[in-house]
């Protein structure tokens, strides 16, 4: 009898790496090894699994439909591994982690964070809260959260010392499919309730391109906003991210201006210094880069900051 092949956990963590970081160089870097290295190894995994992989694109590779489908299974077996090994290693870690998280991130990416890191530290109590950046800084600040995950401030604002810009994502304005706006007449927006950035922001643009408004709903939740847009009520301005697979982002033109880029930023309390903190913030880093490098693996409107 035939005995099954073993795919080599490190070579599809090089994978992962390689399509979450632009390359084999880059994989090489953060690896350690040589960038002839990562190559060898990726040969080895063609062989392993009897089809090609990755296929030329210019001066770079791209991956073929047998390597994007290797890549999701890679994922979730590299994730897997370091699960168990967190679960082993951390099983007496205990402990009270107060952790933020903008709405954007709540539905979709909150669950499978959270119960990940659960089942590796079931003893870690987790106090989560959902809010806007303004407040979920300010509450980091106080030394009310442990950490945040929170928008700063679009444009070329300097971020906040001690914050770690994980990403850069462009604000854009998001609509219902179809939707067909006359310029004609003011742009109906459909906007979370004051005080909001975006809110601000959207509507100081268009002031400064002469284009007219009128807001026609309001709502202290995003999936609130998210239902009104869906329902025709209006376009608003958000991120990409948590948006949902029923509406559209609307390209900037001459009647709608260009909104810029947001960083989405890690706070830590100063005082925030444990074990339990420590893994947490790791796995919120490396399951948000995971995230959004997929995202842009599928052209979606997301740049990630290594």
């Amino acid at each position: 009898m035939m005995l099954p092949t073993n795919l080599d956990m490190d070579v599809l963590r090089a994978l992962v790496i390689a399509m979450e970081h632009g390359g084999f160089a880059r994989a090489a870097e953060r690896l350690g090894r040589t960038q002839s290295a990562i190559s060898l190894q990726m040969k080895k995994l063609e062989e392993q699994v009897g089809q090609p992989l990755f296929r030329k694109a210019g001066r770079t590779v791209a991956l073929t439909d047998a390597g994007d489908l290797l890549l999701g299974y890679a994922r979730r077996l590299v994730a897997l591994n370091d699960e168990a090994l967190s679960a082993v290693r951390g099983r007496a870690m205990d402990g009270t982690v107060r952790v933020g998280f903008p709405q954007d991130l709540a539905e979709r990416w909150l669950p499978a964070v959270l119960g990940s890191f659960h089942r590796a530290h079931p003893r870690i109590h987790v106090e989560a809260q959902v809010g806007r950046g303004r407040e979920l800084r300010e509450r980091v600040a106080h030394g009310a959260l442990d950490l945040a995950l929170a928008f700063g401030e679009i444009g070329d604002t300097p971020g906040i010392p001690g914050a770690a810009a994980l990403a850069h994502l462009p604000v854009v304005w998001v609509a219902p499919k179809g939707f067909r706006g006359d310029p004609e007449t003011s742009l109906p927006l459909a906007l979370l309730d004051a005080p909001c950035m975006f809110r601000q922001h959207g509507i100081e643009r268009l002031d400064g391109g002469g284009r007219p408004w009128r807001i026609t709903f309001t709502s202290p939740s995003l999936s609130g906003l998210w239902a009104a847009v869906e329902a025709g009520l209006g376009v608003t301005v958000r991120t990409p991210l948590g948006l949902p697979d029923t509406l559209s982002i609307l390209e900037p033109d001459g009647r709608l201006p260009a909104l810029g880029t947001v960083p989405l930023e890690l706070h830590r309390a100063p005082s925030a210094a444990s074990p339990a903190v420590d893994r947490l913030c790791g796995i919120l880093t490396e399951s948000l880069g995971a995230m959004l490098a997929g995202a842009r693996s599928k052209k979606q409107h997301l740049i990630f900051v290594a």
